[in-house]
């Protein structure tokens, strides 16, 4: 699993015109399942981001995690993080996982969230298309893949 997290001040999530989602304080999740992703890798990635201390404290330093600054969370779903664009002009997607695999894997990946203590985890909508919002706090944006976690 893969998740390119953003640091926002605010984010929404529209469909077709409808704001299905909308946090202030927070993080925007991308998250990407792969072929032989388990629910392991959910269990390590969700744990690791809600622990980082990645807001800043009354020094200005990123000392403070999620629970600190009652941060919320909108967990969208990115087969593209995991595209191949190694040959040619058209991304392959070979090794995303298929929907029947990476849905209850990132339903899972959400209530892990909240099973650490995250107390508001907002997603999109799995499969449909989306118009993400967000205004980047920093900006920070960090890459995290479940494999490199210990």
């Amino acid at each position: 699993m893969r998740v390119v997290l953003q640091r926002v001040s605010e984010c929404s999530v529209e469909i077709e015109g409808k704001t299905v989602s909308s946090i202030k304080d927070g993080f925007l999740l991308l998250l990407g399942i792969k072929n032989g992703d388990e629910k392991s890798d959910a269990i390590k990635l969700a744990k690791k981001i809600s622990g980082l201390r990645i807001f800043t404290d009354e020094n200005d330093k990123m000392n403070l995690s999620l629970s600190d600054v009652s941060g919320s969370v909108i967990v969208v779903s990115n087969f593209t993080l995991y595209a191949d664009c190694s040959h040619g002009r058209r991304p392959s997607f070979i090794n995303a996982a298929r929907p029947e695999i990476s849905n209850p894997l990132y339903e899972f990946f959400c209530d892990e969230l909240r099973n650490n203590g995250v107390e508001d985890v907002q997603t999109g909508e799995f499969g449909a298309d989306m118009k993400v919002k967000l205004l980047n706090d920093g900006p920070v944006t960090l890459v995290i893949d479940s494999e490199d976690l210990k």
